[in-house]
């Protein structure tokens, strides 16, 4: 369980909610055992320097769904080299040659299969990494302007579990992530496409289950 007491929590937010750098040093002044996840989407390299120039060695955890664009691997791979990032990949369970064997293409919004889909390639693998990874605090790129869920979500939150989940961009514009990139010579990635998500302000689920 957490030890960070609701006023504590409400302290932070109000004082660091805005102070991303901060928020990422108090977070990890905790002392606990801590992940950032990412997907490779756009300006995704921000969140990856910012909790690795405090802790270099931290776990990047990556979903990686099967689905993503040349580009986005291509990103991945010279991200995590320039960064020197601990990446570890979680695959489905099977790969995307087999489940479309079985059943098709990636089903449509609408379609009823696309609740499994989305267990299948995003969500088992993130409770993979959850077991095997067992963090206490998790930093995550979230984004206010992302969607109506995030927009009412807080820098820091705790999970009914007592994971502490810390979102340190959560304010940023792509204005701020763009001059940041550029700042600290950045690289980007543009050609990025969320299978599970279809549609720019549709929650892919994960922030919805953790």
């Amino acid at each position: 369980m957490s030890a960070v007491t609701p006023a504590e929590l409400a302290r932070v937010n109000a004082e660091l909610g805005r102070d991303a750098a901060g928020l990422t040093r108090w977070a990890l002044g905790l002392g606990k055992n801590a992940i950032v996840t990412t997907n490779f989407r756009p300006f995704e390299a921000v969140i990856l320097h910012l909790v690795t120039r405090v802790q270099p060695d931290m776990p990047v955890v990556w979903m990686d769904n099967g689905y993503n664009t040349e580009a986005t691997y291509r990103y991945a791979d010279e991200v995590t080299r320039r960064l020197g990032l601990n990446l570890k990949t979680y695959l489905p369970l099977r790969t995307r040659a087999h489940r479309e064997a079985v059943e098709g293409p990636t089903p449509a919004l609408d379609d009823p299969r696309h609740e499994s889909f989305t267990q299948e390639v995003k969500l088992e693998p993130f409770a993979r990494a959850l077991r095997e990874q067992a963090p206490q605090v998790w930093f995550t790129a979230l984004r206010a302007s992302d969607s109506a869920v995030r927009a009412q979500m807080e820098p820091v939150s705790i999970n009914p579990d007592g994971l502490i989940k810390v979102a340190p961009l959560l304010h940023w514009s792509s204005k701020d992530l763009y001059q940041y990139c550029e700042i600290h010579g950045l690289p980007n990635n543009f050609d990025y496409v969320d299978p599970t998500k279809g549609e720019e302000q549709r929650e892919c689920g994960l922030h919805l289950a953790h």
